[in-house]
C-alpha cells in the first residue's frame, strides 16, 4: 500500500541526494532518520530514471519508463518514499525533458530510429535534422577518419560494432560490404571531431553524447513523462525540479503542460537569471531552483571596495589580454565569438540554413536576395550581444534582442545594405513577418542556440579566464560586478516573498564551481587584498614553474579557499580549470607539456612548501570565515523561499568543481560543529513554524544604528523570526569592533534559538546579540501577548 502524500505540498525545506551505483536508494533510506531528525521535509533526488550504465549523475537518461535498475529499480524507490513517510518527509525528483543518453545500445527508442530511420515512430523523439548529411544521422563515435578505423567495424550478425559501440543495421543491409553497407544505413560513423562542424541533430550545449528531445511534440512529452506522472499521482514522489528548461524549444508550452499533467506540484525550474533578468511570470512553477539566490548572498558577503582593489592586483600580477581574461565584458565578449566559430559551428550552419530557407521562400520581398554569409554573420554578431540565456514567447523579444545590439552588429558589415541582414533576422525574432511554422521554427533555434551559447561562453570559458576573485565565478553570477549591498539584498528578498515565495534557494550543488564554504573563505579576501598580495608576492618571488600568470593566481586563490588538500584533488580541478579557459589547452585540443606544467607547479607552489604561508594566512582570518560561511548558511535558511541543502553541507564542506563535489558524504557528519548546530536549529524552526516563512509569510529588513551599523544585515520574518548576521568582518575588526552598535529589535520578547536563556527585547546591544558567535536566530517567545 502506497502512503498518502503528506501535507503541506510546498516543502519547508529540501536536501539534496546525488544517487549513483555507490549510493543508490538503500543509502539514502538509511540516511532518513538523520536527515528527518535534521529538519528538512523532502529528500531532493538527482535524476532516478534509468541512464547510461555506470552514470554518476543520471542526466543521461536512456529509458524514461524505467526507474534505475542500479539505484534499485522502482521497488526501491518505492521502499525510500515509504521509509521518508514513516519519518515525515516526502520526495522531490530531478527530471531531465531536454536530451537523452546517445547510446544506441541501451536508448531504445534511439536504437529503433538508428534501424528504421525517419519512419521509426520513435523519429520524432529526436532534434534531428534529416536533411543534412545526405539524410543520414552523424554518429560521432570513431577514434579517428573513418578509412583508418575500417579495420575496427565490425558486422556482427544484424549489428555493426566498434569496440564497445553498437549500432543495428538497416534490414536488408548486412551481406553488403563494409563501405557499402555504411552507406547504406540510417546513421554514419564518422570521427569524433566531426560533430563540432557537422552535427545533424541538437545536443545539450556542445556534449555530443547527449541528443536533443523534441518535448514539444504532445505524443513524446507523454511518453517521457508518463512513470513520472504515475510517480507522482500516486503520491511516491511529491514535486519535481526541471533540469535545463532554457534548451527546450518552448519552455512556456512545456511548463504549462507540466503543471496540468502534475496537477501544480510544487515544482521549480534550473533557470539561470542574469542580473535584473525576471522570471517569466506566467511560467506556472514555484520559481528557479535558486541560483539567483546563490548570488545575492554571496554579493552580500564580498567588499565592493576590495574587490577593485583584486582586480588591480590581478592586472598587475598576471597582466592578462583585456579580451582573455582583463575584463569582464570583453572576456565574455571574445568567448562567445569563439564558441560560435568553433564549438557551435554545427548549430550556427542549422540555424543559419533555417534563415536562409525562411528568406529565399518568403513571400515579403524584404526577406529576399540576402546572403547566407550576411543572415549568418548578422546571427553571429546579434548571439554575442545577448546579455540573458534567451529570449521566451510569454516575453518582450525586443528587450533581449534589443536595437542598441542591432546598431552595433550593423557595424561588422562594410556596406550599408548588406547590414540589412540585422534587421532581417532581428524582426523576424520580434515575429514581425508572421507566425509560420518557418517563423517559429527560426524563433526556436535561435533561442536554443542562445542558450548553449550563454552557457558555453560564460560559465564554462569566461568564468574560467576572468578570475580576480574565484567566489565570484560562480553560476548566476557577475564576476564584473559582484558585490551586492544590504539595501539590494533586501530589495531582491522582498520581491522574492512577493513574487515567488515558494522558489527554491541554495548556496551549493552539484554544479557549483567551488562549494558555498570556499567562496566564504574566498570573499573574506576582498576584505583584506593587501595582506594577500603581500603574500602572494612572497611565494611567487622567485617565479619558477609557472606555466601562466593567470593559472597561478587561480591556482594559490584555489588553496586558500580550499585548505589543505591532496596535491592531486587540486591538480584534477586546476586542470579542468584551464582546459575549459581553452587559452593554452582545451578539451579537444590539448597540449600535454603546459599540462604536465600545471600539475608539476601545483604540486611545487600551491600544495609545496610556498602553499604553507597561504595556508597561515587562511588560518589568520579564521575567525572572519567563520562569519562569512555561517552568515551565508543563517541567511539562506531563512530568507525568503525554500532553501535545499546540498549533501554534506549542513555542516563545514569544502569542495571544488565536479567530480570532487559529487563524493559521497557520510550520514550523520562525524563533527556538525557550530554550523551543523545553526543548520539544524534553523530548519527545526522553520520546520516547526512553516507559517512563519512561507507563501504568506512576510520580510521586514531591521536596521542597525551606530558606528558599525553597516557591518549587521538583520531581518525579521512574520514578526516571529529574527535573523542577524556580521558582513565584511575583517573591515569591522579593523575599524574597532561593534561599540555602540544596537539593532532595533520589533516589538516582543526574543530568544536565541541556539541558547533560549539568552533574551533580548527593543534596542538590543549587537554586540550582546552576537555574543561569541558572528550571527544570531531569534524567535519571539511571546506571541500571545
Amino acid at each position: 500500500m502506497t502512503p498518502e502524500r503528506p501535507d503541506p505540498a510546498v516543502p519547508t525545506a529540501t536536501y539534496r541526494l546525488q544517487l549513483q551505483p555507490e549510493f543508490p536508494f538503500t543509502a539514502a533510506a538509511a540516511a532518513v532518520p538523520y536527515l528527518a531528525s535534521l529538519g528538512v521535509s523532502h529528500l531532493h533526488l538527482s535524476p532516478v530514471l534509468e541512464s547510461v550504465p555506470g552514470s554518476t549523475h543520471g542526466y543521461d537518461v536512456v529509458d524514461h519508463a524505467r526507474v534505475r535498475d542500479e539505484l534499485g529499480g522502482e521497488d526501491g524507490l518505492r521502499a525510500l518514499s515509504r521509509t521518508a513517510r514513516e519519518h515525515g518527509l516526502g520526495l522531490v525528483v530531478d527530471i531531465v525533458p531536454n536530451h537523452m543518453a546517445m547510446a544506441p545500445r541501451h536508448n531504445h527508442a534511439l536504437w529503433e530510429v538508428l534501424r528504421e530511420g525517419p519512419k521509426s515512430p520513435y523519429a520524432r523523439w529526436f532534434d534531428i535534422d534529416w536533411e543534412a548529411q545526405g539524410g543520414q544521422l552523424l554518429l560521432p563515435v570513431l577514434g579517428g577518419p573513418v578509412g583508418a578505423e575500417l579495420e575496427h567495424l565490425e558486422v556482427d550478425g544484424d549489428v555493426l560494432r566498434y569496440y564497445d559501440h553498437v549500432f543495428p543495421l538497416r534490414e536488408g543491409t548486412a551481406e553488403l560490404p563494409l563501405p557499402r553497407l555504411l552507406d547504406a544505413q540510417w546513421y554514419r560513423p564518422v570521427w569524433w571531431r566531426l560533430a563540432r562542424t557537422e552535427l545533424n541533430y541538437r545536443r545539450f550545449f556542445s556534449i555530443s553524447e547527449l541528443i536533443g528531445v523534441r518535448v514539444e511534440d504532445p505524443e513524446v512529452f507523454d511518453a517521457t513523462h508518463a512513470k513520472m506522472l504515475h510517480l507522482l499521482h500516486e503520491g511516491v514522489v511529491d514535486g519535481l525540479r526541471v533540469d535545463h528548461p532554457d534548451g527546450l524549444a518552448d519552455p512556456d508550452d512545456y511548463l504549462a503542460r507540466l503543471h496540468e499533467a502534475t496537477g501544480g506540484r510544487w515544482t521549480v525550474v534550473e533557470k539561470i537569471l542574469a542580473d535584473g533578468e525576471p522570471l517569466p511570470a506566467s511560467w506556472p512553477v514555484a520559481g528557479t531552483t535558486g541560483y539567483d539566490a546563490l548570488r545575492q548572498v554571496d554579493g552580500l558577503f564580498t567588499d565592493p571596495a576590495g574587490v577593485g582593489e583584486l582586480l588591480g592586483q590581478y592586472r598587475r600580477f598576471a597582466a592578462p589580454q583585456t579580451d582573455r581574461g582583463g575584463q569582464w565584458e570583453a572576456t565574455v565578449r571574445r568567448a562567445a565569438y569563439k564558441v560560435l566559430t568553433h564549438e557551435l559551428v554545427a548549430e550556427m550552419d542549422r540555424l543559419t540554413r533555417v534563415a536562409v530557407r525562411l528568406c529565399a521562400t518568403s513571400p515579403e520581398p524584404a526577406l529576399r536576395d540576402r546572403a547566407p554569409w550576411a543572415l549568418r554573420t548578422a546571427l553571429l554578431e546579434l548571439l554575442v550581444r545577448l546579455e540573458v540565456y534567451r529570449p521566451y514567447t510569454s516575453g518582450d523579444t525586443a528587450a533581449v534582442v534589443t536595437e542598441e545590439a542591432a546598431a552595433e552588429a550593423r557595424q561588422a558589415f562594410v556596406v550599408p545594405e548588406e547590414a540589412g541582414a540585422v534587421d532581417v533576422v532581428r524582426e523576424l525574432l520580434l515575429g514581425r513577418y508572421g507566425d509560420g511554422p518557418e517563423q517559429v521554427e527560426f524563433r526556436t533555434r535561435f533561442a536554443q542556440t542562445a542558450s548553449a551559447l550563454r552557457a558555453k561562453s560564460v560559465e564554462d570559458t569566461a568564468f574560467y579566464r576572468y578570475v580576480p576573485l574565484l567566489s565570484a565565478t560562480e553560476v548566476g553570477g557577475n564576476p564584473g560586478d559582484p558585490a551586492v549591498s544590504p539595501e539590494d539584498f533586501h530589495a531582491y528578498c522582498a520581491r522574492v516573498q512577493r513574487d515567488w515565495p515558494a522558489m527554491g534557494t541554495v548556496l551549493s550543488t552539484h554544479d557549483t564551481k567551488r562549494s558555498a564554504d570556499v567562496r566564504a573563505a574566498l570573499a573574506v579576501l576582498t576584505e583584506v587584498p593587501e595582506r594577500w598580495a603581500d603574500v602572494l608576492a612572497e611565494v611567487t618571488r622567485t617565479g619558477e614553474g609557472v606555466p601562466d600568470a593567470q593559472l597561478a593566481w587561480a591556482a594559490w586563490q584555489t588553496v586558500f579557499g580550499l585548505g589543505p588538500a591532496d596535491a592531486e584533488r587540486v591538480q584534477e580541478a586546476l586542470l579542468k580549470h584551464v582546459r575549459e579557459a581553452g587559452l593554452y589547452t582545451s578539451w579537444t585540443e590539448q597540449e600535454p607539456p603546459y599540462e604536465e606544467a600545471v600539475a608539476a607547479f601545483v604540486a611545487a607552489g600551491p600544495c609545496g612548501a610556498p602553499g604553507e604561508r597561504v595556508a597561515a594566512l587562511r588560518t589568520a582570518l579564521e575567525p572572519h570565515i567563520r562569519a562569512n560561511m555561517l552568515g551565508a548558511a543563517l541567511v539562506q535558511l531563512t530568507m525568503p523561499g525554500v532553501p535545499d541543502l546540498y549533501q554534506g553541507t549542513e555542516t563545514e564542506y569544502r569542495a571544488l568543481v565536479d567530480p570532487d563535489n559529487r563524493r559521497p558524504v557520510p550520514f550523520p557528519p562525524p563533527q556538525p560543529g557550530d554550523k551543523g548546530a545553526l543548520t539544524a536549529a534553523a530548519l527545526r524552526l522553520r520546520a516547526r513554524r512553516p507559517e512563519v516563512f512561507g507563501d504568506a509569510a512576510t520580510y521586514a529588513p531591521l536596521t542597525a544604528e551606530g558606528p558599525a551599523a553597516a557591518h549587521c544585515v538583520a531581518f525579521a520574518r512574520s514578526g516571529s523570526a529574527v535573523t542577524a548576521v556580521t558582513r565584511l568582518s575583517a573591515r569591522l575588526a579593523e575599524a574597532g569592533g561593534w561599540r555602540d552598535t544596537v539593532l532595533a529589535l520589533p516589538p516582543g520578547r526574543w530568544a536565541d534559538v541556539l541558547a533560549p536563556e539568552r533574551e533580548f527585547t527593543g534596542h538590543a546591544r549587537v554586540a550582546d546579540v552576537f555574543g561569541e558567535a558572528p550571527v544570531a536566530l531569534l524567535e519571539r517567545v511571546d506571541e500571545s501577548a
